[in-house]
């Protein structure tokens, strides 16, 4: 997928006038955050839980490539192979030389951000194979044309009437003529066209939430069971992920699913966790021929390296993105990119690139209501302030930016000429109020101006406040 991240400020103003993004966003926002609470007031120890899941991820992270290396020569054991791919196209190559060699025509994929990542459906498309997304979500928007916009509901941005017209009108030329408007119309209907898709496929793509050092396992976690189909349905399953989901431990992981579901959909536990640990085997009903596992790099042992290591905890639940302000006004499409929301304001300029991104680490609020409810306690509004001053230092935020931060800077190093400037600011602010017409003239602040007002200034500062007070001094 082409990063069109530059355009955040444009597809945001689309979104905000968009009534349909608006409607199911607004029925989305609050059902994730109420049920995550009600997920958590039944969890005993709940601090004690994030806090050992957190010490797994970082002591994996310390040595990663010792837990890696075990990972491969555990699928090799079970008659599985590793592939690594330092780039998006190293990993594409991969999967369609696997595809080749099987002679496949038809390739079902469970939901992997990872190839959404790497673009995997338009190589697949492009070379030729008849490619079908089978988790709901997905499917819909494979009919749309359109990306995820969510990293757990890639459809939430999707009406329910929207989404009957996009059956209806692929549907129909498989004798499917009636219109569904149901929910459970329309997941049977989905379910009758994706059962051929099922049995005829040679290949099945899934991604993996976790990797176990310890087995040599993939793990994928689903609330419809397409993952269980699509890894033992076809003779061949490959497995798209990324070198940070790998953990020690059987053990360890029953630990993090604990938080897993709770943070993303507001589950104890998710339907179906299923774990892959090679093809099948003697005396096995069931379960393909061949188990590939492609470990995509695309920049990740730089952040390893780097002051962005703790981005690399991130066990995608979607919390971050179910509880910001800004996701929820302006939707995961806005985003330009396959990760929105604050993992994404802080991923797509890492793996992208600072210049084609600039907005979006300056988009957030810094609010923290992200860091809060991170099951892998990553401060997510430290690293975006530490893209800024990357951008800073780079020259890639605007002239008139910068120069504003050096005078704030020069100000904030002088209390007394500060003082005095706030002072004379707060008087003007009061001057001004009920005069939108003069604010929207103010320099630095017109973008915020020209959609609202601010509130009425009361013409004296805090500090000046707090120095009249009574008993200020003791």
């Amino acid at each position: 997928m082409d990063s069109k991240a530059h355009k955040f400020r444009e597809n945001a103003k689309v979104a905000l006038l968009d009534p349909d993004l608006q409607r199911a966003l607004g029925k989305a926002r609050g059902g994730f955050v109420d049920a995550r609470t009600q997920a958590f007031s039944c969890l005993d120890r709940h601090a004690e839980i994030q806090d050992a899941a957190k010490q797994i991820k970082d002591h994996t992270l310390s040595v990663l490539d010792e837990y890696l290396v075990l990972f491969e020569k555990n699928v090799n054991k079970v008659g599985g192979k590793v592939h690594w791919a330092r780039t998006p196209a190293e990993a594409r190559k991969i999967v369609l030389d696997i595809c080749d060699d099987v002679d496949a025509r038809r390739i079902i994929k469970g939901k992997s951000m990872v190839s959404e990542e790497i673009a995997l459906n338009y190589a697949l498309e492009t070379a030729g194979y008849d490619v079908v997304e089978t988790d709901l979500g997905e499917y819909i928007i494979q009919l749309a044309g359109e990306p995820p916009s969510h990293i757990i509901a890639p459809a939430v941005h999707k009406t329910r009437q929207q989404i009957t017209d996009l059956f209806h009108k692929h549907h129909s030329r498989l004798g499917l003529k009636e219109r569904v408007t149901d929910i459970p119309d329309i997941v049977n209907e989905a379910r009758l066209v994706l059962r051929e898709a099922f049995l005829s496929a040679d290949v099945g793509i899934t991604g993996a939430n976790f990797l176990v050092a310890e087995t040599g396992s993939s793990v994928i976690v689903t609330n419809e069971g397409n993952g269980d189909l699509t890894n033992t349905l076809p003779g061949v399953h490959i497995v798209t992920t990324s070198i940070e989901k790998v953990i020690p431990t059987l053990e360890d992981l029953s630990g993090i699913l604990r938080l897993l579901a709770r943070n993303g959909t507001g589950q104890e536990i998710t339907s179906y966790t299923t774990l892959s640990t090679g093809p099948r085997r003697t005396g096995d009903k069931d379960g393909p021929s061949q188990y590939h596992v492609v470990l995509l790099d695309n920049g990740r042992s730089e952040m390893l390296a780097g002051e962005f290591k703790e981005m690399l905890r991130c066990i995608r639940c979607g919390a971050c993105l179910n509880h910001c302000p800004v996701y929820g006004a302006v939707g995961g499409h806005s985003y330009g990119w396959v990760y929105s929301g604050p993992m994404g304001a802080v991923l797509t300029p890492l793996m992208v690139g600072l210049d084609g991104t600039k907005d979006l680490p300056n988009a957030c609020t810094l609010n923290g209501r992200c860091a809060e409810v991170c099951p892998m306690s990553i401060p997510l509004p430290d690293l975006l302030r530490k893209i800024r001053v990357r951008q800073n230092e780079e020259r890639i935020t605007s002239v008139r930016a910068r120069w504003f931060m050096k005078a704030w800077g020069f100000l904030a190093c002088k209390p007394h000429l500060y003082g005095w400037c706030l002072r004379i600011l707060a008087w003007l602010l009061s001057w001004l109020w009920g005069k939108p017409h003069i604010l929207r003239l103010l320099p630095f602040v017109h973008e915020w101006t020209a959609t609202r007002e601010f509130p009425k200034s009361q013409g004296f500062t805090f500090q000046s406040a707090y120095r009249k007070a009574p008993n200020s001094h003791e």
